[in-house]
């Protein structure tokens, strides 16, 4: 006699709960048939960190139930990591940083062969379209390149869609510091060589344009102006303002007077001692005069 197998969620759940704690095990959500004698039976998980997620037990059996498997799975509102994206398909333009290493692919749609080597290369007509001489190099850029550039570089700040370009008279395919790049994108791209410009060093289009432009000339002109004559014999000074004036003069003398004061007593001072180093060299002489005298004697 065989079970009936979808009817059979008590017997699933004896089975999760025999390898997992009941704190994390729900209700009941749908049984799902999966092949002859196999069904899998769900329910809620308390995690906290699956919301969404739910228990799959699988069963299987003819007479005798047994389990096959018991796994966590997603539901329709799980939360889920982002879908893995290969690092080659992550990259932005602008990622490459110092030291970074960026193997090119070796079918790399920006890229065509060279064939620098090719007799006839330079025959316009033995060439396809927009074909650029290699000159040694293993590959060069190929239309799709060419477009994937001229769009970029074009749609840029260095494009004329700008707010300085805009405002500018005149545009960089009539300045002096525009140097055209040489080869098909010479056509519409050149570098700017102005060392004032933002631009300079960098990939500019043709009708870019800035004020530094090599033809603008200055129309300014110095208006030669007079002196500047000041008439004081109009202005008069409040009463408070002369006795505030006053008060500081009379500040500063005072402060002047005890300097001179203080110096006086100073010299003074000096003049004392000079007097005094006088006396004591007289009378050391003194003395000495006295010992002269007394040493003749003992030798008489």
């Amino acid at each position: 006699m065989s079970v009936d197998l979808l009817s059979a969620k008590d017997v699933a759940k004896d089975f999760l709960l025999a390898e997992i704690s009941a704190d994390r095990v729900g209700d009941f959500l749908e049984s799902k048939v999966e092949a002859e004698n196999t069904a899998t039976h769900f329910f809620t998980t308390l995690d906290k960190g699956y919301r969404g997620w739910m228990w799959a037990v699988t069963i299987s059996g003819n007479e005798n139930i047994s389990l096959s498997e018991i796994v966590l799975i997603p539901g329709s509102d799980a939360l889920l990591a982002p879908k893995w994206i290969p690092w080659e398909q992550r990259l932005q333009d602008g990622d490459l940083g110092v030291g970074d290493v960026l193997p090119t692919a070796p079918d790399d749609a920006r890229l065509v062969a060279g064939f620098s080597q090719v007799e006839g290369l330079f025959d316009e007509t033995a060439t396809p379209f927009g074909w650029e001489v290699g000159v040694g190099r293993k590959r060069v850029l190929s239309e799709i390149g060419r477009e994937q550039a001229i769009n970029r570089w074009y749609g840029s700040t260095h494009g004329p869609n700008t707010p300085m370009a805009e405002l500018a008279n005149d545009k960089c395919f009539s300045c002096g510091f525009y140097v055209p790049l040489s080869g098909a994108l010479g056509r519409m791209f050149g570098v700017c060589a102005n060392s004032y410009a933002q631009d300079d060093g960098k990939v500019v289009s043709l009708d870019h344009g800035c004020g530094g432009h090599s033809e603008v000339v200055s129309e300014t002109k110095s208006v030669a102006t007079g002196t500047t004559v000041v008439d004081e014999s109009g202005f008069l000074l409040p009463d408070e303002v002369v006795d505030d004036l006053v008060e500081e003069q009379d500040l500063e003398d005072a402060d002047l007077s005890e300097v001179d004061e203080f110096a006086h007593d100073e010299h003074d001072i000096e003049d004392d001692e000079d007097e005094i180093e006088d006396e004591l060299d007289d009378e050391e002489a003194h003395r000495l005069e006295i010992l002269d005298e007394v040493l003749n004697k003992e030798e008489d």
